[in-house]
């Protein structure tokens, strides 16, 4: 009896010049890994960052919190020992008694008149010399960002009493003019904006832009601002703060009867014992705004720092 006879292997496919060739290895489609990006692996953060992390903002919204808490209590609840850290019921009466120790509303009205002045004034300004220092060639240009740059370095308490004499002599005493010209313009605004216009701002835009026939004023308008918006978010938010919660110069330059809102809750708390949570209440309401603008700028602002980081 015989074997079964094995069938006969199938031929090997023929090459082009006719020896044998292998079949062609299947494609294994690649999987990122996971973490890993284009650049690189991407690092993870470990319990121990993200403790760190929720430590800092605790610390960091603590003030406001303990703002709110005792805007709510009474002063009596403010001198227990322990004190509560939980809010009380008397918010509205604190707020009731900011309004009628302080005009409030018409200090918040000044201080929206004088941030909102000083913020466009300094942006707009700013952002012209900052541009005419990054992207423009002309005379003497290195000798004066010098001087811009080195005026930082004078304390600006040098200049209170020559600068009140000037108001005085055109008649600006107690109006809100005394507070809004002396801001528009900020040596720290050149210098961001001309750092910020130098990596931001192609030349070759500018020279496409020169080419068309474009004058300089053009391509400001054109050009530069769009770039510069996330910047000029930047620079406007720290303008504004910056404003809002000066206090030396205002309480010189103004009186109580036309007060910003620092200069009104100097007259919180009167008599000889002062009432921590009456303060706390309008610092509450000075407060407010500012979170307000941060909240309304907040992702151009990010947008801005995460491009003046990143160099393209």
């Amino acid at each position: 009896m015989t074997a079964p006879i094995a069938p006969a292997p199938a031929p090997a496919p023929q090459g082009p010049s006719g020896p044998p060739t292998r079949p062609p290895a299947p494609v294994r489609a690649r999987v990122p890994r996971r973490g890993a990006s284009r650049a690189g692996r991407t690092l993870h953060a470990g319990p121990l960052a993200y403790a760190i992390l929720i430590v800092a903002v605790l610390f960091s919204a603590f003030p406001f919190y303990w703002t709110i808490v005792a805007a709510s209590r009474s002063n009596a609840d403010l001198a227990k020992v322990p004190p509560s850290l939980l809010p009380g019921p008397n918010l509205i009466r604190n707020f009731e008694a900011v309004l009628e120790e302080a005009d409030i509303g018409k200090a918040l009205l000044n201080s929206f008149i004088v941030s909102g002045s000083i913020t466009l004034g300094t942006v707009l300004c700013c952002t012209l010399a900052g541009f005419a220092f990054a992207k423009l060639r002309f005379r003497g240009r290195g000798a004066l960002l010098a001087i811009t740059v080195g005026t930082m370095m004078i304390p600006p308490q040098l200049g209170v009493i020559p600068l009140f004499m000037l108001i005085a002599e055109l008649g600006w005493v107690n109006q809100l003019q005394a507070v809004i010209l002396p801001g528009l313009v900020s040596a720290f605004g050149v210098f961001f904006m001309r750092q910020y216009l130098m990596q931001a701002l192609p030349d070759e835009l500018i020279e496409a832009a020169r080419v068309d026939g474009a004058s300089t004023a053009r391509i400001f308008w054109s050009i530069v601002v769009p770039i510069a918006r996330p910047g000029m978010a930047v620079l406007g938010l720290l303008t504004f703060m910056a404003a809002w919660n000066d206090f030396f110069w205002p309480v010189v330059a103004l009186t109580s009867s036309e007060p910003t809102v620092q200069v009104a809750l100097r007259q919180l708390g009167g008599g000889y014992v002062h009432d921590q949570s009456v303060i706390m209440a309008g610092t509450l309401l000075g407060t407010l705004p500012v979170l307000l603008v941060f909240g309304l700028l907040g992702r151009q602002i990010v947008g801005g720092i995460m491009q003046g980081a990143v160099k393209g």
